[in-house]
């Protein structure tokens, strides 16, 4: 099942094994972090946006026996998803599809999710720190997507009502929330997210509501980590489950 350089990683809580590959493609926490801030409800369809390895459709199966999408242009991460999803039996209830972002419009029909969630590109192409490996430059940078893409798509795939959840740098917090209203997706719950106390904020996570009213609900900071640096008891549960 493994192919050259890949290895199975553990998701402690959800019990679930996954494919990865330093060389091409390695969740970080802010995957975790969204599949944590996803509430998902009974009858919920998601679809999952510049998926990589699959990571957030594997964390959110845990949360119910929901009918979960999920869309990854480069075609070596949309593999490791496949054989990851099939390796834990989620093929029934997990569907793949590598594809571009910017097509959905083609290949699905509108408002047809309760749910998008979505941890896009976080670097311009103009910044010079890119990553030099060419998967990672695709993850990382919008080359071949960009927020307002990803939010275009959500747009056209969510119901009337629907949320996209989306995971993003605090640096880019106004040009995420600029990108929601901006296709009538109403930002209704922001997290900011630092890795302790005293620290400036590293991280967001961002709800909106498709068509929905105004008003922003400001949560509770979330902490990573203690000042020992130990991990807090909120981000151990996401790790390790109450």
């Amino acid at each position: 099942m493994l192919k050259e350089n890949e290895r199975l990683d553990c998701l402690l809580k959800e019990q679930l094994e996954i494919i990865q590959n330093d060389e091409v493609f390695s969740f970080s926490t802010d995957a975790l972090l969204l599949g944590h801030f996803t509430d998902l409800r009974k009858r919920d369809k998601v679809m999952d946006l510049c998926s990589g390895n699959g990571v957030i459709p594997l964390l959110l199966s845990d949360k119910g026996t929901h009918e979960i999408d999920a869309i990854e242009i480069q075609p070596q991460l949309a593999d490791m998803a496949k054989r990851s999803i099939q390796h834990n039996g989620l093929e029934t209830r997990i569907r793949m599809y590598e594809m571009d972002l910017r097509e959905v419009q083609q290949t699905f029909k509108p408002s047809s999710y309760n749910v998008v969630t979505c941890n896009p590109p976080y670097f311009k192409t103009i910044q010079t720190h890119q990553h030099q490996k060419e998967a990672h430059k695709i993850a990382r940078h919008e080359i071949m997507c960009t927020l307002a893409d990803c939010v275009n798509a959500a747009k056209h795939l969510l119901k009337q009502g629907g949320r996209l959840v989306m995971v993003h740098r605090a640096e880019r917090l106004m040009d995420v929330l600029f990108e929601f209203r901006q296709h009538q997706i109403e930002p209704k719950r922001l997290t900011m997210v630092y890795s302790k106390q005293g620290k400036a904020a590293h991280a967001i996570i961002v709800e909106g509501r498709k068509a929905g009213n105004p008003g922003l609900d400001i949560a509770s900071p979330f902490y990573m980590y203690e000042t020992n640096g130990d991990y807090t008891k909120e981000m151990s549960a996401i790790y390790y489950g109450s």
